[in-house]
């Protein structure tokens, strides 16, 4: 951000030298008379945060934009006016350093330091010889402190380099924008510090284009590959309805005769029979696991099956079986390639709460679910983020099995900034 001060004898001359040396993008922040005319105080790529970040402690005082740039530009003001002073007093103390070289034929020329030189902030070393003249020393000392001086008054209000200024206001607003978008706060501000100038859309955009490589997601659906799958989660998470969904997914496309459907849910009273009502109505097996028959038994059984689902309980760490329950799953001599099933309208604590809970499992993905009722998606996306976990699919709804989706990252990501305008388009109507 680029400030300076214009004088002259009208405002339609002022102006015109505003319109000259700044071009139009000129933003005038006061304006007022003078003796002899009119006073013109104007930046150049104004920015609002910025100005705060330099005025410090003082911005507390700006209640609007408009204060704000009354501040901006009464200190730049005081600080043209205490550089002009310190100017002077370099300019006499230089007169009369080259008065006494002159008599007594000692001393440096006069072009050797210059007030351009102490306001750069450059580190300047003389070399001082033994001067003839006592009161040489005293000017030269003198001189020196006028310098010091004008060197902390210009790192004062200097504040940070404009180019610095401005990338990290950006950056600032960028990392709100991408926690309304629903990441958490340390992924937010990772990804806005990637961005490291431009313009606050550009680095949206790519932000959005890193956290849709950052996510990762399935090649193949299962249906294609075949194969033993179970879901585990929380209790509510979705894991039955999903299984459904994707039994009847598999049943419409290859039929009913290379499927089954597995549950290790002997745990709950009557925690099977909606995967039964599954079944009767696809015609599909539905074997249960208990003290009778084993997992890895069924699953012999079951060899000939080109998919078999396997619905699991919805155990926490401190629940009889939870630990018993993964252990077959992680210890089975099939491959079983096990999703964790994440609701979209958890919290992302609860998200990785649950993780770790399951992670002993030897996770292969996730199932993201509930999607149509999560305000922001930006929570489940920085959290298969954050893990790793491949996305498998994601369902939007209670129909079997129109809503189920096999997950790509970017069409994900792209229902996660439609979600957001959505939300901001209901919160404006609000107000």
């Amino acid at each position: 951000m680029k400030v300076k001060r214009f004088f002259a004898q009208s405002m339609a001359e002022a102006l015109r030298q505003v319109r000259d040396q700044m071009g139009p993008d000129a933003v005038i922040l006061s304006n007022r008379r003078v003796d002899g005319g009119v006073e013109i105080v104007t930046a150049l790529d104004y920015d609002e945060n910025m100005a705060r970040q330099r005025l410090g402690e003082g911005a507390h005082e700006a209640t609007n934009g408009s204060r704000l740039a009354e501040l901006q530009a009464e200190q730049h003001r005081r600080l043209e006016d205490e550089l002009g002073r310190s100017r002077d007093r370099i300019r006499e103390v230089r007169e009369k350093r080259a008065a006494a070289d002159s008599r007594h034929n000692g001393g440096y020329p006069g072009d050797i330091l210059s007030a351009s030189d102490a306001l750069s902030g450059r580190d300047i070393a003389l070399e001082e010889p033994a001067p003839e003249n006592p009161a040489y020393s005293g000017e030269l000392a003198q001189m020196r402190a006028e310098i010091s001086s004008l060197r902390d008054l210009v790192s004062a209000h200097r504040g940070p380099e404009p180019e610095k200024t401005a990338v990290s206001a950006v950056q600032q607003r960028l990392a709100e924008r991408l926690q309304e978008f629903g990441l958490g706060h340390e992924l937010a501000g990772s990804l806005s510090r990637r961005h490291r100038a431009g313009r606050l859309e550009d680095g949206w955009k790519q932000s959005l284009k890193m956290l849709a490589t950052g996510v990762k997601t399935a090649r193949a659906e299962w249906a294609e590959e075949g194969g033993v799958y179970a879901l585990v989660g929380p209790t509510g998470s979705g894991k039955t309805t999903t299984i459904g969904k994707l039994a009847a997914h598999y049943v419409l496309a290859h039929g009913a005769d290379s499927l089954a459907l597995v549950t290790t849910d002997r745990y709950r009273v009557a925690a099977h029979e909606q995967l039964f009502v599954f079944g009767r109505i696809l015609n599909v097996p539905v074997r249960v696991v208990d003290e009778s028959h084993s997992l890895d038994d069924i699953l012999d059984d079951l060899s000939d099956r080109r998919l078999v689902l396997i619905d699991t309980a919805g155990l926490t760490s401190t629940d009889k079986g939870y630990e018993e329950q993964l252990t077959e799953l992680a210890r089975s001599h099939h491959r079983i390639r096990t999703h964790l099933v994440v609701s979209a309208t958890s919290q992302p604590r609860i998200m990785k709460s649950v993780w770790h809970c399951y992670k002993m499992a030897n996770l292969a993905g996730c199932v993201m679910t509930k999607i149509d009722e999560a305000l922001t998606l930006g929570e489940s996306l920085g959290f298969v983020m954050e893990t790793g976990l491949p996305v498998a699919y994601y369902t939007d709804g209670q129909k079997i099995p129109q809503d189920l989706h096999h997950a790509e990252s970017i069409p994900l990501v792209r229902l996660a900034v439609e979600r957001l305008k959505k939300l901001q388009q209901q919160e404006a109507v609000a107000v």
